[in-house]
Order: structure tokens, then sequence, then C-alpha cells
């Protein structure tokens, strides 16, 4: 009958709208940053950004929220326990994809800045304790890790950074004032970039003068043998008496 033919029409018609009005959804939702949906369990829904970096000049900075709480090997820490060096306070979980893609990038720039007066601080947000404690021994992690399963922290510091980015890092100088951050994952380039005029501001070294991983990597590979860079300065003698 012709009413049911055009019934049937009709309906056809609504779903395509239906499906292209679906199709426009994820394409706004694309370009309003290339963001990605994580999915953290128990229904929680994370942003991963882009990787996008900003600074604050020193006159732009505000002051970072005193949060503490206990690290996942069970000791208590602040970021006031920090206070004079340069704090690098990354958020991160272990089922996060992006988090364990730029945790390599981490542990090369915390080993190469640990001389130049920079400290690393994790915080791990909406994770299994065994779970976060597995993926730092397994990757050798060698900083500490507040263990944030309600996520507080990144609540606290949700004026600089939205709460469900993950993973995010924040840069705070040693005045305890947020002096960067990114949203999503960081690399090398980026990392180094951010805390080299950091470190020259407050006079904490020469960034140029650090010991490079990727170098002694090299060169233990070529030789075969582990190379112990040490700190800058370090007694690096045989017999390690002084001069």
């Amino acid at each position: 009958m012709p009413s049911a033919r055009i019934g049937a029409r009709s309906r056809r018609a609504v779903t395509r709208l239906a499906a292209v009005a679906a199709v426009a959804v994820l394409a706004l939702t694309g370009c309003a940053g290339g963001n990605e949906i994580e999915t953290g369990g128990e229904d929680d829904r994370f942003i991963s950004g882009d990787g996008t970096a900003t600074t604050f000049s020193a006159d732009e900075r505000i002051d970072a929220p005193d949060v503490s709480g206990t690290t996942l090997d069970g000791d208590e820490i602040s970021l006031a326990d920090h206070e004079g060096r340069i704090v690098v306070l990354n958020v991160w979980a272990s089922w996060c994809g992006p988090c364990r893609t730029e945790q390599p990038v981490l542990d090369e720039v915390y080993a190469e800045y640990t001389g130049l007066g920079v400290d690393f601080l994790g915080v791990n947000i909406k994770d299994d304790d065994t779970a976060a404690r597995t993926y730092l021994e397994t990757r050798g992690v060698e900083y500490p890790s507040l263990y944030d399963q309600p996520g507080e922290v990144p609540q606290a510091f949700r004026g600089t950074v939205p709460p469900r980015a993950i993973p995010s890092t924040l840069v705070i100088d040693p005045d305890g004032r947020i002096a960067a951050r990114v949203i999503g994952p960081t690399t090398y380039g980026q990392l180094t970039g951010l805390l080299d005029p950091i470190v020259v501001e407050y006079d904490l070294g020469d960034p140029e003068e650090r010991p490079r991983v990727a170098e002694q990597e090299a060169r233990e590979q070529e030789s075969g043998e582990p190379e112990d860079a040490g700190e800058p300065g370090a007694d690096t003698s045989p017999d390690g008496d002084d001069a």
C-alpha cells in the first residue's frame, strides 16, 4: 500500500540522517583537539590530550597546591618535601596506553636531570594498586609515585590541567609555582626544552653538560661493557679515593 511504502521510506530517511549526524558529531569531536577517550574501568572516562605544552613566565606562575599522600612503596610524601628543587609531576595509570608510551622518555629525562636539581613524582590515579606496582617494577621506574586512586591530586590542579587528562605533566619551579604543563604524552625534546630554562633561571647547573643516556647506551653497545656516568662532578677515579 502507498502509505506503507511512504512509511518505509521515511524510516530509511531517518536512519540515514541519524548516521550522518553521528558521523558529524565524531568529526566535530576530533576537531575539538584531537583527543581520544581512554577507559579507566568502573565507567570512568579520561581524555588523552595531544601533547600540547604551555609555559608560564615567572610573573604568570601561580603557586602549586601542596599535595601530599602515600606512595606505592608506602612512604609519606608531599610537594613541600621538594622545596628548592624543580619537580616534574606526572599523572599516569597502568591501563593508559599513552602513559606506557611516554614512560621511557620520563625515565631518560629523570636520569639526566637528577643532578641538575630536578625531582620526578608520579601520581597514579584510578588504578589497581597491584597493577600499578607491577608496572613500576617491570619497567624499572626509579622515582616515586603517589597512589591516588580517587584522583584527588588532579582535582587540586584543576585550574591548570583538566582533572581527567591522562597522561599529564606539570613542571613546578623551586619556589613551588607552576612553570609549565603538558596535556597528553610528552617527548624527550619537549620535556628537556621545558626544563632547561628553569634550570638556568635558578642557576642549578648547565643543562648542556648533563649526561646523555642515549649516548651512554650507544657507547655501552659498542664496548660491550656498562658505563657508570654518575652525577656531574662526581668522583670517577677507579678506586674512588679523593685526589
